[in-house]
């Protein structure tokens, strides 16, 4: 019975739930972490998100369940060991599904929306969709822009243009790295996914070097930008940029020496470079933009 607890644990993949965090961004850049009802709210639509994108992973689990088995990591999956039937996932899935929509109801009509316009996009990713070149990718930035928007115009907060294209430009890094780390577990013999017959190394460095140079002008202009200025009343924000810039170049460390880039949020939290880069940025962000909070 521990074990099956165990099993079920894994299996809705909970430390998946730091990508939710996105939905935390428009509370963060919008100055509205003293309204402790778009705080409630944003950390509803969190929870909300977390329930739902742990049934899709459930889902893509059991469409993926041959393919796991022929991966040198996935293999151990609970679904693809047999440790959990699929009938048993199925049911859970269809648990985490109902929770989430219920309490992203709560959280507002437009919210509920965009989570279930997520949910329906990776359903047609899983069936076809993720076989076809750089639309996989945009798909992955898409999940991630959604928890984005979720967290703005789904609690009313307006989302500025610079937080949404940093955001995009974020996102597609993580796609593109994602894919380049698949790479090196096909170059090692492992099993890989088809779309990554039609990328090559080349082409996904040249993704990664455009994007993640993007993602630093956009969030360094985004310091500078007079409207940020006016928000937060600060044009401090710009001591921030050290911190992003040095996390995105740890990153594409990890990718190409030390194994990492498959699983985003694993790398965050087991990478003590990252990890620290991450709270050091967050902490210093509250104290530039509210200096008495710390």
């Amino acid at each position: 019975m521990l074990s099956s607890g165990r099993d079920l644990f894994k299996l809705i993949r909970p430390h998946q739930w730091v990508k939710n965090a996105f939905v935390l961004a428009g509370i963060l850049f919008g100055h509205e972490w003293k309204d402790p009802d778009k705080l409630l709210l944003a950390l509803a639509a969190a929870a909300a998100f977390s329930l739902i994108s742990s049934c899709v992973y459930i889902l893509n689990d059991i469409q993926d369940i041959e393919q796991d088995r022929q991966h040198p990591k996935k293999k151990d999956r609970p679904l693809a060991r047999g440790a959990i039937s699929v009938p048993m996932a199925a049911l859970l899935a269809a648990a985490l599904f109902s929770m989430g929509l219920a309490l992203a109801l709560f959280v507002s009509k437009i919210a509920a929306a965009l989570m279930g316009l997520y949910f329906v996009m990776n359903i047609a990713y899983s069936m076809g969709l993720k076989h076809i070149v750089i639309l996989d990718v945009f798909i992955i930035a898409m999940g991630f822009m959604l928890r984005i928007l979720v967290g703005t115009v789904g609690i009313d907060i307006e989302p500025s243009e610079w937080l949404l294209f940093c955001g995009l430009m974020v996102t597609l890094f993580l796609g593109f790295t994602k894919r380049r780390a698949e790479m090196y577990v096909r170059e090692g013999g492992g099993a890989s996914r088809a779309v990554l017959d039609h990328y090559t190394p080349l082409h996904l460095d040249i993704m990664i070097g455009v994007t993640v140079s993007c993602v630093i002008m956009s969030y360094t202009l985004y310091t500078m930008n007079e409207r940020t200025i006016l928000i937060h009343q600060t044009e401090n924000l710009i001591y921030t940029v050290p911190f992003v810039i040095y996390g995105l170049f740890r990153y594409v460390h990890l990718l190409h020496s030390g194994g990492g880039g498959e699983d985003t949020a694993k790398d965050l939290v087991r990478d003590p470079h990252i990890l620290v880069t991450g709270i050091l940025w967050v902490l210093v962000t509250f104290w530039v933009l509210e200096p008495l909070a710390l």
